[in-house]
């Protein structure tokens, strides 16, 4: 047989909660469902070997790949869908084998959301009492989709644009109809009444028309609200605090909210009523709360607080040597400067004291002690000790604290004596550069000396880099930087400087430090299977990409452990090679190459198997074979062989089969003779299985190795044919020899531009350029009257019961067709009897213009033995009359349908038969009396 491999194709098909599925312009189908329902796609594929399926929605956003339980298609299912969901699903599908196939769907969702009327007044207009006099609009607004319509009443009475001279009804420009606004003109007493807005979908989707009431009266007024609290309001952290905000106006009665500026309350607040309630308040919840209150009528009134938690937080302090001499040393006779910074909230409550040696210190003209401005944060106090004399050595304590109390104080201890030096920076002999290994854990050090021993900075020196914690930049309190888990990617150089933070302000000291980060080499492939047959040669070879040090030492091959040979790498190459002259059964196994430096290993894996490949099962065959009995059907398994030549020849396979939802599989081996070729397709009938049960099928080849790799496919009673045309096979239908002419497999995406106008369909029954489609082609040298048949395979039904008439059993036969053009001629449907010398039996038949759209028929068949259909075109008087049919159907089961619209000449048929089993059946009653 000729090789099935094909590239993909792609149709989707639903089977959800649609409302409607319709063809847009024949280029976009469109699903409408209901928000809420359930969203079900699939995906059915063809092409050999079977496609991979993949979804993905609008703009390339990939969602999950729904893997379905049978493997005819895959599913995309959505239960309760979301408005958000909808959009462009596409579906797509590749083997390898041509462009991927790719097809699209827009889900559409509905739904109506309850409407909201709001009133306001004309500006300039409003009093205090808000809806005294003048005019007044009332507008209605509600999510929806499609576009809603919205209408109006006053109690039971319907406004419309005109009823009333007083109203006017209209639809503002800048909403685009998603408004309907009521304006009531110099407000009369009668327009104190219940005003019900109602909007529709039209009830498209089963969707329900929403309704809301507003009454107006005159005392409908806006909102107005008072808080009962402070602004701002200052408070320790763990305090509770209670928020209180009251309605002063508004009718009807406004709804009161909180909001914070924090984007969300916090998680413990509680809000009843008015009040929000902050039980053990942090500093992360400060910020600004606002009350709001609506009542959809004039705008919402808002009031807001600031809540601020008091914090003392990160205090530093630093020493600054005489400004006006080149010499970072403290020295009696000159001036030293201390300062002290921390950062407060609220800034404005900060207060510092300072105290010498335990006592408080007043400012003098000889210690100069001098604060920032409040409002500049963080707060910072200097004290200046203008001429410094032996008796100021000691030690100085500067004091923060927040005046509204509560909160603990900060104190910072300097010492200023003779041993009081400026920093300096050194690293320690043999830490640099420092080598390490991937993985280890090292500790970059640089000694700091001097006194107060300062804040130590930490940066990349070589490139601007992140260290490792993802910052810029890293404090140490002891000059040593800890690395846990040291990467290849942190070789390079760190700068360690001094900062002024606790320590002098001047100069930053500042080291170098190298670190050099050793790996074990990076090999290729780590690893890789590879078959082979008995006697045949292997080569392998694994190759370095990366290693340092790049010098290295040696690599080892080895088979199980058993050391097969070892060796250096020289300058030049950067791979090392082993060779299996002749495969034999000692052979099969694990091979590792191991290449290694200073730092370790890097370790090549080669599986050597004779494992076959797996077959491929072949999917796009019509589904079971049919032997109609009542309890069992057979289906015709087939499959190619992935890499046959691969290894050493298949003889044989094993079948594996296994009901769904059992446990046993039933066993049994397919011999093979001779070799197999590259695509050639394999056959093997499966019968005896119980309908409507499905089945796990397993296969796996068999070569002197042993067992090789297994396919496993489902297989599913489905009691139904169905062909679209897609595959160039047409699905088994044959084209009839004794006809005059051929039916045409065609794609309006392939159509000759010189085609006849005004005949034949612009795509296939789905609305697809792409898809194909049988039509018969008209023109010249067709004639009047010259015919063309296309019969399809054989159907199987069970023999006649020898002891006694029983039913036959019911089909339904359905087709599309598309008969337009002027000279269109007629559409026979023919059931055809194995065994029966008789003409075949007309079940349908139509004939002239039915217009340029694809339409469906259905007919009921009762077929006794094996049967066919038959599908003959006949040509009419002139060129444009292309005949074309699509997605042909057998079904189990009379129709469900309506019967189609039959001609006269099927109808008189059917009706001649219909009498002679009436007048059978009559007869055999009047015998038996």
């Amino acid at each position: 047989m000729g090789l099935p491999v094909s590239p993909p194709t792609v149709r989707i098909i639903h089977s959800g909660h649609a409302c409607n599925v319709e063809e847009e312009r024949h280029t976009e189908r469109v699903y409408t469902i209901r928000e809420g329902e359930t969203l079900e796609l699939t995906c059915l594929v063809t092409g050999h070997p079977r496609p991979q399926i993949r979804w993905t929605k609008t703009a390339g956003s990939v969602s999950d790949r729904f893997q379905d339980s049978s493997v005819f298609n895959e599913t995309l299912h959505i239960a309760k869908i979301q408005r958000t969901q909808g959009g462009r699903y596409y579906c797509k599908a590749e083997n390898g084998l041509g462009s991927p196939a790719i097809k699209s769907i827009r889900v559409d969702v509905y739904y109506l959301d309850d409407p909201v009327v709001t009133v306001h007044q004309s500006i300039g207009e409003a009093k205090e009492q808000f809806y005294y006099e003048r005019t007044v609009f009332l507008r209605c607004v509600a999510n929806s989709n499609p576009p809603v319509r919205y209408s109006w009443h006053r109690g039971r009475e319907v406004l419309t644009q005109g009823s009333d001279k007083g109203v006017e009804i209209y639809e503002p420009f800048f909403t685009q109809g998603e408004t309907k606004i009521l304006k009531l003109k110099n407000l009369r007493p009668q327009d104190y009444a219940n005003y019900s807005c109602i909007a529709s979908v039209r009830n498209v989707c089963g969707i329900p028309d929403r309704s809301v009431i507003f009454r107006l009266t005159n005392k409908t007024a806006s909102p107005s609200i008072k808080l009962l609290v402070e602004d701002p309001i200052v408070v320790n952290p763990g305090q509770t605090v209670s928020l209180v905000c009251i309605t002063t106006g508004g009718e009807p009665p406004p709804i009161l909210t909180w909001v914070s500026s924090n984007d969300s309350l916090p998680q413990r607040s509680v809000v009843k009523g008015g009040t929000l309630t902050l039980p053990a308040i942090t500093s992360d919840e400060a910020g600004v709360y606002s009350c709001v209150a609506s009542n959809n009528v004039g705008n919402p009134a808002k009031k807001s607080t600031t809540i601020v938690v008091r914090a003392l937080k990160k205090g530093r302090f630093w020493i600054t040597p005489d400004p006006y001499h080149n010499d970072d040393h403290i020295q009696i006779g000159r001036e030293v400067k201390i300062s002290c910074q921390v950062e407060a909230t609220p800034p404005e409550e900060l207060t510092f004291s300072w105290l010498k040696n335990g006592r408080a210190l007043r400012s003098s003209e000889r210690m100069v002690i001098t604060q920032t401005d409040p409002d500049i944060s963080p707060g910072t106090t200097n004290l200046d000790i203008i001429d410094l004399k032996f008796t100021d050595f000691g030690t100085y304590t500067c004091v923060a604290a927040l005046k509204g109390g509560g909160i603990p104080e900060i104190s910072i201890d300097v010492n200023i004596s003779s041993t009081t030096v400026p920093p300096n920076l050194t690293v320690p002999r043999g830490k640099s550069p420092l080598v390490a290994r991937e993985g280890d854990t090292v500790e970059l050090e640089c000694l700091v000396s001097g006194k107060p021993k300062p804040i130590i900075l930490w940066s990349r020196a070589d490139k601007e880099a992140p260290m490792p914690d993802g910052s810029m930049q890293m404090e140490s309190y002891d000059g040593v930087l800890r690395i846990v888990n040291v990467s290849r990617e942190m070789t390079g150089s760190y700068r360690c400087q001094t900062s002024q933070y606790n320590g002098f302000n001047v100069k930053p000291r500042e080291a170098i430090v190298e670190l050099i980060v050793q790996y074990p080499p990076t090999v290729e492939p780590v690893f890789m299977e590879m078959r082979q047959g008995l006697g045949r040669p292997v080569v392998m070879t694994c190759r370095v990409l990366r290693a340092h040090p790049s010098r290295v030492l040696r690599f080892e091959w080895l088979l199980s452990n058993r050391l097969l040979h070892a060796g250096a790498f020289d300058a030049q190459r950067d791979e090392t090679e082993y060779t299996i002259r002749s495969l034999n059964r000692d052979g099969w196994g694990e091979y590792t190459c191991n290449v290694i430096n200073e730092a370790g290993a890097g370790k090549c894996t080669f599986q050597v198997t004779g494992k076959a490949y797996p077959p491929e099962f072949y999917y796009d065959t019509y589904n079971p074979l049919w032997q109609n009995r009542p309890r069992v059907y057979g289906f015709k398994l087939q499959w190619t062989q992935m890499n046959p030549n691969a290894v050493d020849r298949i003889v044989a396979y094993r079948l594996g089969i296994r009901q769904m939802g059992l446990q046993r599989w039933w066993e049994q081996e397919i011999p093979v003779d001779g070799t197999i070729n590259k695509g050639e397709l394999m056959t093997h009938n499966l019968t005896e299985l119980i309908k409507p049960e499905s089945y796990e099928v397993r296969l796996t080849p068999i070569t002197r190795f042993g067992e090789g790799d297994s396919a496993i496919r489902i297989v599913t009673y489905s009691g139904e044919f169905h062909c679209s045309f897609e595959e160039e096979p047409i699905c088994m239908f044959t084209q009839d020899k004794n006809d005059d002419f051929d039916w045409t497999r065609h794609s309006a995406a392939t159509r000759d531009t010189k085609y006849t106008p005004n005949t034949g369909p612009s795509g296939d029954h789905s609305g697809s350029k792409q898809g194909f489609y049988m039509y018969i082609e008209t023109s010249r040298p067709r004639k009047e009257g010259d015919q063309a048949r296309l019969i399809s395979p054989f159907f199987n039904v069970a023999p006649k019961n020898p002891y006694g008439i029983t039913n036959p059993p019911a089909y339904c036969f359905g087709f599309f067709y598309h008969m337009y053009g002027k000279h269109i001629g007629t559409l026979n449907a023919f059931l055809k009897q194995k065994g029966q010398t008789a003409s075949e039996g007309l079940v349908w038949s139509l004939s002239g213009n039915q217009g340029d759209r694809w339409k469906q028929a259905k007919v009921s068949i009762h077929p006794t033995s094996s049967f066919q259909v038959v599908l003959q075109g006949i040509r009419g008087p002139g060129i444009e009359g292309d005949i074309a049919i699509d997605d042909i159907t057998l079904e189990e089961g009379e129709c469900r349908d309506p019967p189609p619209n039959l001609s006269a000449k099927a109808l008189s048929t059917s009706c001649h038969i219909w009498l002679l089993c009436v007048t059978l059946v009559l007869t055999l009653l009047e015998g038996q009396r």
